[in-house]
């Protein structure tokens, strides 16, 4: 058995007729993760194999749980997992043990999914670039002295290798489709509110992070999307949709497809990346889509200067709990905290009155197309030893995060978002771009993903190395 070329669709098929067992495939799975895990570090507090494989028995002896019956999933450590350490990859939480699943997770399990571990993560899911004092680095797999990205970067090496084959990654600035694009897979950000984040603290007023599914095709993003949708009473904003599987591909003849290229210069980026991601974009054009070239929408600026105010405010309502631990946060979190704990409700207000004009002007764009098309990087996969990007084609970055400011279009506003694989570089590292609709299209991008998906078939090539 392949892991790394099956879906998780055949797998539950098999597991679902009898032909493979819950046993058979943990002991693949566990398998797997001792022949590889040691070389990138993308599963961390793997429970125990004994304890794994009686709770696999226990699944195969008794009726079916769920969807997901008998998967195995490692969960990213910014969830807390009853019964599996749970640290955030902050030494604050160092071998912290819940007592209780956070609500993804208690979907997961509730469908059937066996919960094996965790992924790992930065601090605190801070940074596209996954290290942190409790774990170290997970490395890029098709290049070890690289960065994966982050902060869903041990998730997405999961998958990339073959040790899983569905997981659970969260966006708030493109962390789950930044590491998709580096490591040659998919990483859907949903409608914000389709998956309701856990129910704590303030429920009203941060709207700009998400819980979302990563897979290596649309069809099985669309399988743990279902399991982890759907309103819950304890959240204001109930977001209600319909199911999104079983997720065929959509016919893209006469689709109006708007590729936003470099946002009219405002964004630099790399050699290569732009060229590939118009390349990708050649498929939908032999598929039947019209790809148009389209001016910026509104002045990139004015977005980012929303998104860093928004961005500050809501990290440091996240971190104000632990200000008496701040010389113990890494640097940028000490950063956010500071700055958000600062800002004067006027300032909050007008960076979202800025978000508020800019999803106005979406909707009109997208009255004239069905979906819109931006790479899902500026640069390349950097050196693993490099904290971030202080620059981009010679122009500098003045902030920790400004080097993927090309993921705040969509961030902002929560739009529904796919980053599929482009292909390789000429150093055989991947790449991606970002494909997004208004809010509500779920199903729509996802479907325009799997027509892409069927043409391609990226997560299942290897770059032919230079």
């Amino acid at each position: 058995m392949d892991l790394s070329q099956t879906t998780a669709k055949d797998l539950l098929i098999d597991l679902n007729a009898g032909r493979m067992s819950a046993v058979e495939l943990m002991r693949a799975t566990l398998d797997r993760v001792a022949a590889i895990n040691g070389s990138v570090n993308a599963i961390v507090a793997l429970r125990d194999p004994d304890e794994l494989m009686a709770e696999a028995r226990a699944l195969d002896e008794g009726p079916k749980r769920g969807p997901l019956h008998g998967l195995p999933i490692a969960v990213k450590d910014l969830v807390n997992v009853e019964g599996i350490v749970s640290s955030q990859g902050s030494p604050i939480f160092k071998g912290f043990v819940p007592e209780k699943d956070d609500l993804i997770a208690a979907r997961m399990r509730a469908a059937g999914a066996i919960l094996i571990g965790k992924t790992n993560t930065p601090e605190f899911g801070l940074g596209s670039h996954t290290f942190n004092p409790v774990y170290g680095a997970t490395s890029n797999p098709y290049d070890p002295e690289r960065t994966c990205g982050g902060s869903s970067g041990g998730a997405a090496v999961a998958l990339a290798t073959g040790m899983l084959s569905l997981a659970d990654g969260s966006d708030m600035m493109g962390s789950l489709r930044n590491p998709a694009a580096w490591n040659n897979v998919y990483g859907f950000r949903p409608s914000w509110g389709r998956v309701p984040s856990e129910p704590a603290g303030d429920g009203f007023l941060h709207q700009l992070s998400t819980l979302g599914p990563m897979a290596r095709c649309p069809e099985d993003l669309g399988l743990l999307l279902d399991v982890i949708s759907g309103p819950d009473p304890r959240h204001p904003h109930r977001v209600t949709g319909e199911d999104v599987s079983p997720v065929g591909a959509v016919d893209p003849k006469g689709m109006r497809i708007g590729w936003l290229d470099d946002w009219g210069g405002a964004y630099p980026f790399e050699q290569g990346i732009r060229d590939m991601c118009q390349d990708a974009l050649s498929v939908l054009t032999q598929l039947g889509a019209e790809v148009e070239l389209l001016a910026p929408p509104i002045e990139a600026e004015r977005i980012w200067d929303s998104w860093a105010t928004l961005r500050s405010w809501s990290v440091a309502a996240g971190l104000a709990d632990l200000t008496e631990h701040r010389a113990a946060l890494k640097d940028t979190a000490q950063w956010e905290l500071d700055r958000g704990l600062n800002m004067t409700a006027m300032q909050v207000h007008r960076a979202s009155v800025a978000r508020s004009a800019w999803f106005r002007r979406a909707v009109g764009v997208f009255g004239d197309c069905d979906a819109l098309v931006l790479p899902s990087a500026q640069v390349w996969p950097f050196e693993i030893e490099v904290p971030y990007p202080t620059e981009i084609a010679g122009k500098r970055m003045d902030t920790y995060h400004r080097w993927m400011e090309v993921m705040v279009p969509v961030s902002l506003i929560g739009l529904p978002c796919l980053s599929v694989p482009v292909g390789f570089g000429e150093e055989g590292l991947p790449m991606g771009m970002q494909i997004f609709g208004p809010r509500g299209s779920d199903a729509r991008i996802l479907s325009l993903g799997a027509a892409y998906h069927a043409a391609t078939g990226w997560p299942q090539k290897r770059p032919a190395r230079p």
